[in-house]
């Protein structure tokens, strides 16, 4: 690779299509982290599934084995000089996390291993997700000297105000796939990626099936009270737009960044 290339703008989000069902799966080579272009690609991606009359019902994934998501681009992260420029980035989060909640399709979460900060939000905001039992999760936010604020609300919701402070606290920690599944983050975890794969098929085939104005409504239903979401996303940005400028933040991302 050229030295002088930008890293974030490197990476895919890409989209198929079979049978109702649309697979979406996002990567970059940091370790499936999320830098501001892809946090749009992919934001666009799933607004157009939604969309789209032919899409019954979406999968969400990303590429490579171990790694689910990695969470926000340190390389992003640490360029960020001004508060406009830095509550933009986290809105990237909030928007996809959005799309996700105000898609009308269900959402089916592919998780293959290990997600940390925003990678933790997206999974939370799929309706329905599998993992491996190599899918550790991890909010490493405050660890960096910024605070999970964004992706809080859509982890709380799956895990609860207890599992979410444990989490958000001991920020150097990983859980296991199991801790996950047993606070309600996971629906069920697998040994490996192709057993994974065989159940997300079935219920994505099973869902696609289904009748679509009765998923929309249940869907609706089953995120109600989260019609707030746009604005309260919004401040929850703004604060870590401005926590990012800090010299320990700046400081912290260093640190990590050369280890």
């Amino acid at each position: 690779m050229n030295p002088t290339q930008d890293k974030t703008k490197l990476g895919s989000v890409e989209i198929t299509k079979e049978k109702g069902i649309a697979t979406i799966t996002f990567f970059h080579p940091a370790h499936n982290s999320l830098p501001g272009n892809l946090l749009a690609k992919l934001t666009k991606t799933i607004n157009e599934a939604g969309a789209d009359d032919g899409v019954k019902v979406i999968i969400l994934k990303s590429a490579g084995e171990r790694t689910f998501c990695a969470g926000a681009s340190f390389d992003e992260l640490i360029s960020l000089n001004d508060f406009e420029t830095g509550k933009k980035f986290f809105l990237g989060f909030a928007n996809v996390i959005n799309a996700c909640r105000k898609c009308p399709k269900i959402i089916i979460g592919r998780v293959q291993g290990k997600a940390v900060g925003g990678g933790v939000g997206v999974a939370s905001a799929t309706d329905y997700c599998f993992a491996t039992k190599f899918a550790a999760v991890k909010l490493s936010e405050l660890a960096v000297g910024i605070g999970p604020f964004v992706v809080g609300p859509a982890v709380e919701r799956k895990l609860g105000v207890s599992a979410m402070t444990q989490l958000a606290f001991n920020a150097t920690e990983w859980r296991s796939a199991e801790w996950a599944m047993q606070h309600g983050l996971f629906a069920e975890v697998f040994d490996t990626a192709s057993e994974m794969d065989d159940a997300v098929l079935k219920l994505a085939t099973q869902l696609a099936a289904s009748n679509p104005e009765a998923m929309r409504l249940m869907k609706k239903a089953f995120w109600s009270g989260t019609e707030n979401w746009d604005e309260l996303l919004d401040e929850r940005a703004a604060m870590s737009g401005k926590l990012v400028l800090s010299d320990f933040t700046k400081n912290a991302i260093s640190k990590f960044k050369t280890k």
